[in-house]
């Protein structure tokens, strides 16, 4: 009998060695890889634009060489430093693309046009490794999806944060030799003027309203009373218009030198870790003082008179510094009742809740001397000047990571980023059947300028989304930040100008307890050490 035998006990045994083979219904073809490229340059010159382009279309021919390759995407940053990935948005866009599994490998040409930072270029290539995602670097002949390709990488990120550092050097070195020399010009200029052709110009409408700056000063307004009325007069300060006038911004141009026509160059300078970050200069480094860098456009007399009131007014503690008479009383609501406070005596001034003077069985917080009340302030700003810094930074790295979370999986974003994909693909076949002379020259140029025009307004269209999306803590905590940054080390007083720019609201409790809200949301607790009771 065939496939079987007899056995000895005389019962049939199956065959132990028979397979049977299930033949495929259809042979799956080999998956192709969906290979990216990431090109990058660090300036917008002539010659660093034509190499920009040539990377773009050098990864292009090498992606559709490959057979079994398909491109996923073609990104490229231009005209921006590459110390710091968070600047980059095409490069943010591919590592969303990669989070999102539509990518398996990028082509880049070195490490230093990927990250200039050990640390940043491992956390990225780890994550990317861990997606399943490698990356293959040209100049180094590294490829991350290898075993040893992260300890190679870690060896040439570190040569490169090298070069980063040693080009920062040399750049350094060359803007001291020019502000010795006083032929530097800055990359932006301040308010009232503008760089064109390599010169410094005065722009008309900008100068006219440091004039009425300095001019209200004078006056009697104060600074922030001048930041107020240039606000209701729809004033605006930058080109966009979207930020409003502040305490620092006019205090800035009050005490700036270039309105006389002069130069302060090294006010603030970079650290030398990488990423660098600008920190105020107060005497670490050197400072150049050059005049006549540019037309004036407050006469020297009135720039020293401004001064001269300035410091009088700090001195002798001006009422009219504010022009308004008690901000931080128009702030303070009470914590249990949420009352108004009123004010009552004479140079020992006290605070008093309106429902408690009204009925003291009806709210428990009770009268406190207003010279407590600042004296809390002033601790507070000094714990902010010292130390908010750090508070608030590691507050804005956590708001831009939710942000960026959010948007990652925002179907608005994901949609436009899978539309820009599809027009770059159309826009890669089209070029490979011009090569192939398949197309009307007519035709392809026709269609090369709609892809183009696609492919720029579906970019437009996902950078508005990307900047509406989310409330704008964000950038006010980076104002408050700037804003502490100016302001003095040291408060011996309190400063109603100072505590209107910081505080959005104060609360007094029932425990001794005063929470400020700051400008951004964020909320601070100090505690009252004396108390008068009533």
């Amino acid at each position: 009998m065939s496939g079987e035998k007899k056995a000895t006990n005389g019962s049939l045994a199956l065959d132990q060695n028979r397979v049977i083979v299930i033949q495929p219904t259809e042979r799956a073809e080999t998956q192709k890889l969906r290979v990216a490229a990431y090109a990058r340059v660090s300036t917008d010159s002539t010659d660093q634009a034509n190499s920009f382009l040539a990377q773009m279309e050098h990864y292009q021919r090498m992606i559709a060489a490959n057979e079994n390759w398909t491109l996923a995407d073609v990104y490229a940053d231009r005209g921006i430093s590459g110390t710091s990935a968070e600047k980059r948005t095409d490069f943010q866009r591919m590592l969303s693309d990669c989070r999102q599994g539509r990518i398996d490998k990028i082509l880049v040409k070195s490490i230093s046009r990927f990250a200039r930072n050990t640390k940043e270029c491992l956390e990225i290539v780890r994550e990317l490794k861990a997606i399943g995602v490698g990356v293959c670097f040209e100049e180094q002949n590294i490829d991350t999806g290898k075993v040893t390709g992260e300890l190679l990488t870690s060896v040439f990120a570190a040569i490169a944060q090298k070069e980063s550092e040693s080009i920062s050097q040399n750049m350094r070195w060359s803007y001291h030799q020019r502000m010795e020399s006083g032929t530097f010009l800055p990359s932006s200029m301040a308010y009232g003027y503008r760089i064109k052709d390599g010169k410094i110009v005065v722009v008309p409408d900008k100068a006219e309203t440091v004039r009425r700056i300095f001019r209200e000063y004078l006056s009697g307004y104060g600074i922030l009373e001048i930041a107020k009325r240039l606000n209701a007069d729809g004033v605006p300060i930058n080109e966009e218009g979207d930020r409003r006038w502040t305490v620092s911004a006019v205090s800035y141009i009050l005490s700036n030198e270039r309105y006389i026509g002069d130069s302060l160059w090294q006010k603030k300078y970079a650290t030398d870790e990488v990423p660098a970050r600008k920190v105020r200069n107060h005497g670490e480094r050197e400072q150049y003082y050059a005049t006549g860098t540019q037309k004036a456009i407050i006469d020297k007399e009135t720039f020293d008179a401004v001064q001269e009131l300035r410091k009088r007014r700090v001195e002798h503690r001006q009422v009219s510094e504010t022009r308004e008479i008690d901000p931080l009383r128009a702030k303070l609501r009470c914590g249990e009742c949420g009352a108004t406070f009123r004010k009552y005596g004479g140079a020992k001034a006290y605070l008093v809740c309106r429902k408690h003077f009204r009925d003291k069985d009806a709210c428990p917080v009770v009268q406190i001397p207003e010279i407590e009340l600042q004296a809390a302030f002033l601790r507070l700003y000094h714990k902010l000047r010292w130390h908010g810094g750090d508070i608030l930074s590691h507050m804005l790295r956590d708001l831009r990571e939710i942000r960026r979370r959010k948007l990652l999986w925002s179907e608005d974003i994901v949609s436009l980023n899978k539309r820009i994909s599809e027009i770059s693909d159309q826009n890669q076949l089209l070029s490979s059947m011009n090569r192939m002379g398949l197309v009307d020259p007519d035709i392809f140029i026709a269609r090369s300028n709609e892809y183009a025009q696609q492919l720029s307004e579906a970019k437009q269209k996902r950078t508005k989304l990307l900047d509406e999306c989310g409330d704008d803590t964000i950038e006010k905590t980076e104002d408050l930040l700037d804003a502490l940054a100016d302001m003095p080390d040291f408060l011996p007083e309190f400063d109603g100008a100072v505590f209107d720019e910081l505080v959005d609201r104060v609360e007094l409790t029932a425990d001794d307890r005063l929470i400020f809200r700051l400008t951004n949301g964020l909320m601070l607790t100090e505690r009252i050490e004396r108390r008068t009771r009533a």
